[in-house]
């Protein structure tokens, strides 16, 4: 069984607060319930973490080696900011995923730059929830080629 972190960055555990306009009404909960749902469907072992904190995040993709097949990442402001993540990403090695619940490049100047992109097999943005379960087929995907 494949298996899947799904990391998601700062104020993501303020979903359904936080901007509904934008990122929707749902909430965090919401979000790791349905992802649940769909790795069941698809076979995947999906494992959660959200932190407001940077080093954290590089923690927990450090953390990863070995023990994970793939990468879901919502690094939100991060995205924009971190060189720290991007450089544990690269580190580890694992397929990453990044995704975007809204369309960044719809969004501000500074949301067009993604510095963790460059270490991801594929962006998804704009999709809502429904991107990390894209993000998931992806991995799934490029897993099935290889095997």
């Amino acid at each position: 069984m494949m298996k899947v972190l799904v990391i998601n960055g700062p104020n993501i555990n303020m979903l359904g607060i936080r901007e509904p306009e934008i990122y929707g009404k749902g909430t965090y909960d919401d979000l790791v319930g349905m992802i649940k749902s769909a790795a069941s469907r698809l076979g995947v072992e999906a494992a959660f973490f959200q932190s407001n904190h940077e080093g954290a995040i590089v923690d927990v993709i450090q953390e990863a080696y070995g023990m994970y097949d793939g990468i879901v990442i919502n690094p939100a402001a991060y995205t924009h900011t971190s060189v720290a993540i991007l450089d544990a990403l690269k580190s580890v090695g694992i397929p990453t995923v990044e995704v975007h619940i809204s369309d960044v490049s719809a969004r501000e100047d500074f949301r067009q730059v993604s510095y963790v992109r460059s270490a991801c097999i594929k962006t998804i943005v704009g999709e809502g929830f429904e991107g990390y379960i894209h993000a998931m087929e992806v991995l799934c995907e490029k897993r099935e080629k290889e095997d």
